[in-house]
């Protein structure tokens, strides 16, 4: 430690008087090192208390992950908005209620395929029956035709569930092309007015761009047609199909002048194996046609909603980006 020296002259002699001091470099010494371990303690303490909230929402969306993982089912951590990881959390929160939104399809996806199977089973099975028994060919070939009956429910209920499902897949490769909708909806809508029942009548109007329309044109077919078979079997008389491109934006109506969708169930129609007939209706379909023109739209980065139609009946509204980027 370099010394530090002060020195006198005395009056009138020839010698110098020299003092030597080494306390004052000590104790600038000492208060540089306090004030440099102050200055890293203080540095030390704010970047303690930066890191300890994103630590312990980290640590919080680590245990909601692990309960999630052990068939919990239930994503539940409580990130406020203002924390750094709140966009982590809110993608792990969509991705586990797509899972349990899969799971839950799925499960009753089994459920109805089972039930709505073992009906005409059975009744297959009583008429394999009553043909062993038969007295007669008529006899034995009205058992027989009632027995193909029943297998074509069955193979329309497998045809369903199969489309449904194969849409609920993660890896669905769309085949996406651009389309003449000037042709093609009026062409649909005549094919769907053929087949159902007399006396209903189905109107398609356009407007906008609608010579070159990017789509699947297979899946956007099945929900045209899904739609449309869906308000002819609750229509009275009058079904209405509109296609407009605008803005950027496709959007498909229907409307039919039916007896419309209750408010409180709106939110259910789009569900898998969901059918609104009330109690003692006769029950036609899977509950399959909304819920696969949900999906489908879903795959064209669109959505679909239900809200009461001009006509007096319900209006299912689908719309989807005109880009396919």
């Amino acid at each position: 430690m370099p010394l530090h020296f002060v020195t006198y002259r005395a009056l009138n002699q020839a010698y110098v008087l020299a003092f030597k001091s080494q306390a004052l470099q000590t104790r600038r010494g000492t208060l540089e090192w306090m004030i440099t371990l102050l200055f890293y303690a203080a540095m030390a303490l704010m970047i303690m208390i930066w890191i300890w909230p994103l630590t312990r929402d980290l640590r919080a969306l680590e245990n909601a992950a692990a309960r999630f993982g052990n068939r919990n089912w239930v994503f539940e951590t409580h990130i406020t908005p203002r924390s750094q990881i709140y966009p982590l959390a809110e993608t792990f929160r969509k991705m586990a209620a797509r899972i349990d939104g899969l799971i839950a399809s799925h499960k009753d996806m089994s459920n109805a395929v089972s039930h709505e199977i073992k009906t005409p089973l059975a009744r297959m099975q009583f008429e394999i029956e009553l043909a062993q028994q038969a007295q007669s060919t008529s006899a034995m070939k009205e058992s027989l035709s009632h027995n193909k009956a029943d297998i074509t429910a069955i193979n329309d209920l497998v045809s369903a569930t199969l489309k449904y499902a194969i849409l609920e897949r993660a890896d669905l490769s769309l085949n996406i092309g651009t389309h003449n909708f000037t042709t093609l909806l009026p062409a649909i809508t005549e094919s769907v007015r053929n087949d159902v029942r007399p006396g209903i009548q189905i109107h398609a109007r356009l407007r906008g761009e609608t010579d070159n329309v990017i789509c699947d044109l297979h899946l956007v077919e099945t929900v045209v047609k899904n739609l449309l078979y869906n308000a002819a079997r609750y229509a009275k008389r009058e079904v209405r199909l509109s296609f407009t491109v605008e803005d950027g934006v496709n959007q498909l109506l229907v409307d039919d002048d039916g007896p419309g969708i209750p408010e409180k169930d709106r939110h259910r129609v789009f569900d898998s194996f969901v059918q609104l007939e009330p109690a003692g209706a006769d029950k036609s379909g899977f509950g399959l046609g909304l819920a696969i023109a949900k999906r489908a739209i879903e795959w064209h980065r669109g959505e679909v909603s239900v809200a009461a139609s001009p006509l007096g009946g319900a209006r299912i509204c689908a719309v989807w980006p005109a880009s396919s980027e």
